[in-house]
C-alpha cells in the first residue's frame, strides 16, 4: 500500500496567501485556544484580535497576556495602536521591505528605452553608468535587467 500524499490544509494556505499564517503558533499558549476549535492559533490576525480584546474588556494585564499570547509588550502595543488607527486591517502583517522598485523608477526605463533605441547594442552593464551620470544612481545590473523585463511583458 502506498502512503497518501499529506491532507491539503485549505485555511493554512489561505492564511499563508494573506500574509496571516503566524509564524510561531506554538508561542500562543493561552487556554481560549484550546478550548474550542473556532480559535485557531494559526491565525495571526484571531490571535492577536483576542489578545487586544483579553486586555481592553476582561482588563486583564497586558504584560501578563501579551506573553500568554506569543507577544512582547511593545509588541502589544504597537498591534493596539495599529487596531484603534485601522481596525481589523491594522491587524494584517504588512511585508516588510521595499515594495517595488525604488531606484529604477518609471523615468529611468524612459532613459533605458531612449539610449537602447538610439543604439540597439548597448548592454545593461554600458548603461549603468550612463544611468549613473544622468540621474546619480547607483543600480545594480540585475536590478535593471529585472526592471527591463517586467515593463517588456507589460507591453502589448
Amino acid at each position: 500500500m502506498t502512503p497518501r500524499p499529506p491532507r491539503r490544509d485549505a485555511k493554512a494556505e489561505a492564511l499563508r496567501a494573506h500574509g496571516a499564517l503566524h509564524p510561531r503558533p506554538e508561542a500562543v499558549r493561552d487556554p481560549l485556544f484550546a478550548s474550542h476549535e473556532f480559535f485557531d492559533r494559526r491565525d495571526l490576525v484571531q490571535v492577536k484580535y483576542e489578545m487586544l480584546r483579553r486586555v481592553d474588556v476582561e482588563g486583564q494585564p497586558v504584560a501578563r497576556t501579551a506573553d500568554a499570547f506569543g507577544f512582547s509588550r511593545p509588541t502589544f502595543y504597537q498591534t493596539q495602536a495599529a487596531f484603534q488607527a485601522q481596525g481589523i486591517a491594522g491587524l494584517v502583517p504588512r511585508k516588510r521591505g521595499p515594495h517595488g522598485a525604488h531606484k529604477v523608477t518609471d523615468a529611468v526605463l524612459t532613459f533605458v528605452t531612449a539610449q537602447r533605441t538610439e543604439d540597439p547594442a548597448l548592454t545593461v552593464r554600458a548603461l549603468l553608468p550612463r544611468i549613473h551620470d544622468r540621474f546619480g544612481l547607483d543600480v545594480h545590473r540585475r536590478s535593471l535587467e529585472r526592471a527591463w523585463h517586467r515593463r517588456e511583458k507589460k507591453r502589448p
